[in-house]
């Protein structure tokens, strides 16, 4: 069986170091960096024929996960991409969604969407992982997709005006304050509003709420 690498970009090195753990007793080859820079320069020159995705974290203090990104698509060094984020910074996190992640994960890991998201991620290695990086297509590209697709939809559609209302307010990083002085309501309504919302979405986290909202296209 081919090896499977990850790549793993944080600067935490006790996240690098236990998440190194775990991922090394599953089987994967493991490579870390503290250094955004040193990991653009290594993977710049990584064989571009092997098995591989990169964990990126959005937010680092020399540079974020996103200009990490462009600069291995500068390079034509692109690879399956899933983000990682401690802070559920919104803003930041949808436009990683934007970039074509294969997704975005919360600190501290949900095993199962864990391995949910390195079978995606290593899946669009198998077929392109050039293409697995670029912006994504409107129009569903496999059965899952389209099933995922119609799930969504469905819960969706299962909002109310002012449910959906709340929700595209909190992808967009404003508060229960704020936005309940936007739309005139009080912040246990919002908080109401927002919690009924989660619910119907079926999300345990806004970075989760965000991920389906963005990759959907909301």
């Amino acid at each position: 069986m081919t090896a499977r690498t990850i790549y793993i970009v944080d600067d935490n090195p006790e996240f690098l170091e236990s998440t190194q753990f775990w991922l090394t007793g599953a089987g994967f080859e493991v490579k870390t960096w503290g250094d955004p820079v040193e990991a653009i320069e290594a993977l710049a020159r990584r064989d571009r024929g092997e098995a591989a995705c990169l964990m990126l974290d959005v937010r680092m203090p020399q540079l974020s996960g996103l200009d990490v990104h462009d600069a291995l698509i500068e390079r034509n060094a692109q690879l399956p991409v899933i983000y990682m984020s401690g802070h559920a910074d919104v803003p930041l996190a949808v436009q990683a969604m934007q970039k074509g992640a294969v997704t975005l994960l919360e600190k501290p890991f949900d095993d199962e969407m864990l391995e949910a998201a390195l079978q995606s991620a290593f899946s669009a290695t198998g077929a392109s992982a050039a293409s697995a990086t670029s912006a994504r297509s409107v129009e569903p590209q496999t059965p899952e997709d389209a099933e995922a697709a119609a799930r969504y939809r469905q819960r969706e559609a299962s909002l109310t005006p002012r449910e959906r209302e709340v929700l595209s307010y909190v992808i967009q990083g404003i508060y229960n304050k704020n936005i309940a002085d936007k739309i005139g309501l009080s912040i246990k309504t919002v908080e109401l509003y927002r919690a009924r919302g989660m619910a119907k979405m079926q999300v345990r986290s806004v970075a989760e709420l965000t991920r389906i909202m963005v990759t959907h296209q909301v």
